[in-house]
């Protein structure tokens, strides 16, 4: 088969949405190679086909013209075979609607980035963003396999685990992949240097798709996460999240810095992590297991105590433990764990500090707990929303 012939049969299947992705780009390298050769006169001969597959749809060809004559009415004909007049119709019709389709799609696949993924997305799925802004989402108990637009395997999903595999890049671009955890949501990523990262509900983490040979290894965190890093002396591994830089080898942390909450803060479990501000890069500070190292947003300050890590890695096992938080911050960490909404016009309380601990509980025993022990007074206005009233003075 000649290569006209070939485009002849490529721009019969682009008709009928059958070409892959390698197809339309022979069709548009072929067109760019031959920038005098107009497409129309192999696309007649496509038409041909089409017209007689269509045969049985000839009773709608009146309505069908009645649609697009505005559309066509300037636009340029070329001459066709005599046909009788009924089928000249809906051949010129189909003509009209094929060539506008083609040459406009080859336009836009030329001059715009690939359009987003068109698949509907559930609400409170997991999203994984790609390089080129297209979007898949993943539950928690999924199973696929993570493919590049050209089919190479990168990784796969197992469970609530999306695994990379282990590559080393030995180019200087980096292809970076977006991991978004909804609220009342928990996964897990295994970097393609086999660090894993287990991520918080209400959370995003941006991440290569390979790191680089050479060069630092680099993730950007908003929200919270785990860390277990993988060793490797010659690339550094670096955590940059709101206002903290995390520069670490080989080690476990946690990192909480959430946009709505005033302080981020990094907890050690093991190893250790050098960090400063972005703010005061001047000093970086070193911490040791059982420290954890906080700061003031906007302000840039790094305060370093001594504090038990498992009250701050207890999300990762569904509990929920609250030592001297207000009760401000409770209710945003209440409404990330468990996916609702709560609006509190019990302003008196809302910095009022509290002690509490909690196993894997409903969001109706711990409001039930509060109410109990401190006399708080909510409302559920359905599934997903809560009211905390404010107090009411009883009387006797």
């Amino acid at each position: 088969m000649n290569q006209k012939n070939y485009i002849k049969s490529l721009l019969f299947k682009f008709s009928r949405n059958r070409c892959s992705e390698e197809e339309i780009e022979q069709i548009i390298s072929y067109f760019q190679k031959n920038p005098k050769e107009q497409a129309l006169p192999e696309a007649k001969e496509v038409l041909k086909h089409i017209v007689l597959e269509k045969n049985e749809r000839r009773k709608s060809k009146d309505k069908l013209y009645a649609e697009i004559e505005d559309r066509i009415y300037h636009q340029k004909t070329y001459s066709l075979p005599q046909r009788p007049k009924k089928q000249q119709v809906w051949f010129t019709s189909i003509a009209a609607i094929f060539i506008t389709v083609l040459s406009g799609s080859l336009f836009l696949y030329l001059t715009k980035p690939k359009e987003v993924n068109q698949v509907p997305i559930a609400e409170d799925s997991i999203i994984l963003e790609h390089e080129d802004g297209t979007l898949t989402g993943l539950s928690e108990k999924g199973n696929f396999q993570l493919t590049k637009p050209n089919g190479k395997v990168i990784g796969g999903q197992r469970g609530d685990l999306l695994v990379y595999n282990k590559h080393e890049s030995a180019s200087a671009k980096v292809e970076y992949n977006t991991l978004k955890t909804p609220n009342g949501k928990h996964f897990k990523v295994q970097l393609s240097d086999g660090s894993l990262v287990f991520m918080n509900a209400g959370s995003s983490l941006k991440y290569p798709v390979n790191f680089s040979r050479n060069g630092k290894r680099e993730v950007f965190l908003i929200g919270e996460a785990f860390f277990k890093i993988t060793k490797d002396q010659n690339r550094p591994f670096k955590v940059s999240a709101q206002n903290l830089e995390i520069g670490v080898l080989g080690t476990e942390f946690n990192v909480s810095a959430y946009p709505e909450d005033t302080t981020a803060a990094v907890v050690l479990v093991e190893g250790a992590v050098q960090l400063h501000t972005k703010q005061n890069k001047a000093e970086p500070s070193i911490l040791k297991p059982g420290q954890l190292a906080s700061t003031t947003k906007h302000i840039g300050d790094l305060k370093i105590s001594e504090v038990d890590p498992s009250i701050y890695t207890s999300w990762m096992e569904g509990r929920m433990v609250f030592r001297n938080m207000s009760f401000e911050d409770i209710l945003k960490k209440m409404e990330r764990h468990f996916g609702v909404s709560i609006i509190n016009k019990n302003k008196a309380i809302a910095k009022e500090k509290f002690n509490a601990s909690f196993g894997q509980e409903s969001i109706l025993n711990i409001l039930e707990y509060f109410k109990k022990t401190y006399g708080l007074e909510y409302t559920q206005e359905c599934d997903k929303k809560f009211i905390i009233n404010p107090k009411t003075n009883k009387m006797n």
